[in-house]
């Protein structure tokens, strides 16, 4: 299993309070970044790539002082002001490496049990679903129709019929074939010069192909927030923090 990390973005709607990379944004003395790593090495998960861009320079030192398991690889992403697909594409050799993939938005202040639940999927294709899902454009949501899904997206098309909606986290599991499939969609992109599309769009297209190849794991009810705006830090410090199992500190290498 490998882990690959979109970490590359500027956080734009956070900069005028944060300069830091959102990766790197503290919570109890550790990085976002530090938490995904420390909650990976705990679901036995060491083989991460990991997409940057902004102040990529303090993630590499950030990286250069984790002690618990081989240094991640980093792979950069000089046009990170662009879509967030292009990250993705950057990582199109770790896609199409082999294996099951686990793919995870580097922002996201999240339980370890989420993680737990994707791994233990019977779902060799899962997307995470919070039925929790807060009104508005901001959240990208996930759609059912007799148990398959049926859409992936912020904005729904109009007339869509589904019995289920929910919020999706941001932490995919791909088989190998759907993986490089993924891969030579984000190239699509790249040669149709849409670089500006979310990543989501890219993963939309796979799951629209071929829906019946992926399943949900429903993790209603487990602590977890994506960092977007300074009001997200606040609701992640007196809201989530409390609920999150805590994390174990392994040995060191």
């Amino acid at each position: 299993m490998r882990a690959l990390i979109l970490a590359a973005g500027r956080g734009k709607r956070l900069a005028e309070s944060h300069a830091l990379p959102k990766c790197l944004l503290e919570f109890e003395g550790r990085s976002l970044l530090e938490r995904h790593l420390l909650i990976l090495t705990q679901l036995g998960v060491q083989d991460i790539a990991i997409a940057i861009g902004y102040q990529a320079e303090q993630v590499e030192q950030a990286l250069d002082t984790v002690a618990f398991l081989p240094r991640p690889q980093t792979v950069y992403n000089a046009d990170f002001n662009k879509g967030s697909v292009v990250s993705l594409w950057t990582l199109r050799e770790q896609l199409r490496a082999g294996g099951e993939i686990l793919l995870m938005d580097a922002d996201v202040l999240y339980d370890y049990r989420l993680g737990q639940r994707l791994l233990q999927s019977p779902h060799s294709n899962c997307f995470l679903l919070d039925r929790h899902l807060d009104p508005g454009e901001e959240p990208v949501k996930l759609c059912l129709r007799d148990g398959v899904l049926v859409e992936f997206r912020k904005q729904l098309p109009p007339g869509l019929r589904y019995d289920i909606i929910g919020e999706s986290v941001g932490f995919f599991r791909f088989s190998e074939k759907v993986a490089g499939r993924l891969a030579a969609l984000c190239q699509d992109y790249m040669e149709q010069s849409h670089q500006e599309a979310p990543h989501e769009e890219a993963i939309r297209d796979l799951l629209l192909e071929t829906p019946e190849r992926f399943g949900i794991e429903d993790i209603t009810g487990l602590p977890w927030i994506e960092i977007d705006f300074p009001e997200d830090i606040r609701q992640a410090e007196n809201i989530i923090l409390p609920q999150l199992e805590p994390l174990k500190s392994p040995p060191l290498l």
